[in-house]
């Protein structure tokens, strides 16, 4: 089954805690701090991988945990990084959160940090001064970003078809391609989008989409509506499949026509190729003499005897000339990623003493501070200094 949408949370490891250590050797009874910093958190990455067609890879799994950095320890050593998590998903993927685009990974290879890890603690030596010789205290690791996300997959295919519903688009794209989509003679039989390639004799290939049928109204949702006319979007030329032997053929291209327009994201002026299909239905091939500066291309094919296909087939790698390469920056990322602001700085940090746990800066309200001890490690019973307070976390 295609699935074009999946909903994941995501939760970047916590930085590892700074190590509160004391140099303890023979002859050196009395050495000084040697704990080392906290290794930080993993981050949740997003990859879009050039392999994936749909997002299935991502449905039985919701929850998605980067590791956690490993704490300090003495003489002086690091802990380790946390390790990342890497989902990989289909080029044309969209991450959003509350229906606020986050990234839009269009181009192979395309890398966006959906959650970034905490930063690591540091340990007591960092916090050694001429006059504090022996701090009994270290940071602990910060916690890392959680979200929950839509992913919304936009197909990226040189052409589509589109047309009313059992109009013949399933047999065309069989015809076509590689595909092999359901073939029925009743409407909406395709449920889901489907991907084919065609391939000219020079080796040169065109990926075309084949969407479910259209009907009036889908561009404001009646039908399947705009969850599959978001598959347009991308698509350099449409492929515009009308029934030559059910009706009018002009007043067919003007129905679809209507919605593509109502839809807008700039279909309305995408260059079309106008497909009189079932030819074979009819004892002369239907005139189409519409005036329309989009229409780039009028053929006359039939699905079943395959008349008029391999002339399609040539004419459409003249119409659909390559895809100009997509533009990356030095890291390999599409420039037109967005990304979202990065958070505000917390105010305050958490110190893991010898007796307990200390809180600098501004705390937060009650309730996000305990959580903030207790992610840190606090227990009940645990002492708190906060200010010139000592408190006892219940």
């Amino acid at each position: 089954m295609f699935h074009d949408r999946a909903r994941i949370a995501v939760q970047a490891g916590r930085g590892g805690d700074g190590g509160l250590s004391f140099r303890r050797e023979k002859f050196v009874p009395k050495g000084g701090p040697d704990g080392g910093d906290g290794g930080r958190g993993g981050d949740v990455v997003l990859v879009a991988d050039p392999d994936l067609r749909d997002l299935s890879s991502l449905g039985s799994k919701r929850t998605f945990e980067a590791g956690r950095g490993e704490p300090g320890r003495g003489s002086g050593k690091h802990g380790a990084d946390g390790a990342d998590v890497e989902l990989h998903v289909p080029v044309g993927t969209q991450v959003f959160t509350e229906d606020q685009i986050v990234a839009d990974l269009a181009a192979p290879g395309a890398r966006v940090v959906v959650a970034r890890g905490g930063g690591g603690g540091r340990g007591n030596r960092q916090f050694a001064t001429p006059t504090r010789q022996t701090p009994r205290f270290a940071e602990t690791g910060l916690p890392g970003e959680e979200a929950d996300l839509e992913l919304r997959l936009k197909l990226l295919a040189d052409a589509a078809l589109v047309g009313l519903p059992n109009a013949g688009k399933s047999s065309l794209i069989r015809r076509i391609s590689n595909a092999k989509p359901k073939v029925a003679d009743y409407p909406f039989t395709t449920l889901q989008p489907v991907l084919g390639t065609v391939e000219s004799p020079d080796r040169r290939q065109l990926t075309v989409a084949d969407v479910p049928g259209l009907i009036e109204g889908a561009s404001k949702g009646v039908g399947l509506g705009h969850e599959f006319l978001a598959h347009l979007e991308r698509a350099r030329l449409l492929l515009h499949v009308i029934d030559s032997a059910a009706a009018d053929p002009a007043e067919q291209f003007r129905a679809i026509g209507h919605e593509l327009a109502e839809y807008g994201a700039g279909l309305e002026e995408r260059n079309q190729v106008v497909l009189l299909n079932k030819i074979d239905l009819l004892p002369e091939p239907p005139p189409f003499e519409l005036d329309d500066p989009r229409i780039v291309g009028v053929f006359h094919v039939s699905a079943a005897t395959g008349a008029g296909i391999e002339e399609l087939k040539r004419k459409l790698f003249e119409l659909c000339p390559p895809a100009p390469p997509p533009q990356v920056d030095p890291e390999g990322l599409a420039e037109f990623l967005v990304y979202r602001p990065q958070p505000r700085a917390a105010t305050f940090r958490i110190l893991r003493t010898d007796r307990g746990f200390r809180v600098l800066g501004s705390p937060p309200p009650q309730e996000e501070l305990e959580a903030a001890l207790r992610a840190a490690g606090a227990r009940t019973g645990s002492e708190v200094e906060v200010g010139d307070e000592t408190l006892v976390l219940e």
